[in-house]
């Protein structure tokens, strides 16, 4: 398949985090806005209060590190002295994000250290348990491995179905006669796909093209306005891929279907359906039993291998 390029897939940034994490919890930044593009490498969190006890072992600066009212109180309990030194010591490591919880008021010492460091240093107003839940949903999410697929993706069936094939083959063609036909665009052209944390690939559209769809001689159609509100969708996994080939290329397709293929998108097998292309063949039509033929499989039923096990039968061969 044509791969137009590989997202980093191991680090987002402290800035990146925060303005995500401003669409769930309330949050405001105290201190070290300016390293807000300091690099965060890891999927999890920390929560690492012994360090203002004297404990660095352990502590990973790329990792968020979140204090609630039990470190807070903690480091309160300290001699004053003894709060500037492990103040320092801690933003001395170069941490990647602090976050407190519960919108706690932040010791001055904090502060004063994190803007010294440059270390972004922000207040969730929401409990430690719900602040972490969020920051490790959002992680899984920034972090995930991702490539950027030429290609189209569609809902067909239920079933979401990524078309690949050279250019000017027909996959947009085939998309809008699907979504004429009542199934949905999920993208067209480029087609960005993560692998989530469960394991799951997902297909979605780059913000700028979503829900729009280039035909040759239309133009670029917006597809939710010329259909509604039902003809799209934002993302869907990837379930099957249906490779476009040129007849001439196909020569050596397997004609029972027995043959299973299978594609690799990063590092997951999808299976794979080749169809050829050419005149009078409806390829939009062929693309919705693909899908049907791919869910009786996922049911354990395999038609063409049950054919040939008739026939077989027939022959005295089983």
């Amino acid at each position: 398949m044509d791969t137009l390029d590989l997202f980093s897939a191991q680090k987002t940034t402290a800035g990146a985090l925060v303005k995500a994490m401003e669409a769930w919890v309330p949050v405001r930044w105290v201190a070290g806005k300016e390293g807000q593009d300091r690099v965060i490498g890891h999927p999890r969190i920390q929560k690492s209060g012994l360090i203002f006890a004297g404990h660095r072992h352990g502590l990973v600066p790329t990792r968020i590190q979140v204090f609630g009212e039990t470190e807070l109180s903690f480091f309160e309990s300290l001699p004053k002295a003894l709060r500037s030194q492990r103040a320092g010591e801690y933003f001395g490591l170069l941490p990647s994000l602090s976050v407190v919880t519960r919108g706690a008021e932040v010791p001055q010492e904090w502060i004063q250290e994190a803007e010294r460091y440059l270390c972004p240093l922000v207040v969730a107003q929401t409990r430690s348990s719900q602040t972490i839940a969020v920051i490790h949903a959002l992680l899984d999410e920034l972090l995930a491995p991702r490539i950027l697929q030429h290609g189209v993706m569609v809902e067909v069936h239920g079933v979401g179905v990524l078309l690949v094939g050279k250019s000017g083959i027909g996959k947009s063609e085939c998309a809008l006669f699907l979504v004429e036909r009542g199934h949905r665009l999920v993208a067209d052209d480029q087609v960005e796909v993560i692998l989530r944390s469960d394991g799951r690939l997902m297909g979605r559209a780059p913000p700028p093209l979503r829900h729009h769809l280039e035909v040759r001689g239309l133009g670029i159609l917006n597809i939710r306005e010329l259909f509604g509100a039902t003809a799209v969708r934002d993302e869907m996994p990837i379930e099957l891929v249906i490779h476009l080939r040129s007849f001439e290329a196909s020569d050596e397709i397997d004609r029972l279907g027995i043959d299973e293929h299978h594609t690799d998108i990063l590092g997951k097998k999808v299976p794979t359906v080749i169809l050829p292309v050419r005149a009078g063949r409806d390829m939009g039509v062929l693309i919705e039993v693909a899908a049907r033929n791919y869910l009786l499989q996922r049911s354990g039923f395999r038609l063409a291998q049950a054919f040939v096990e008739q026939i077989d039968r027939l022959k005295g061969l089983r």
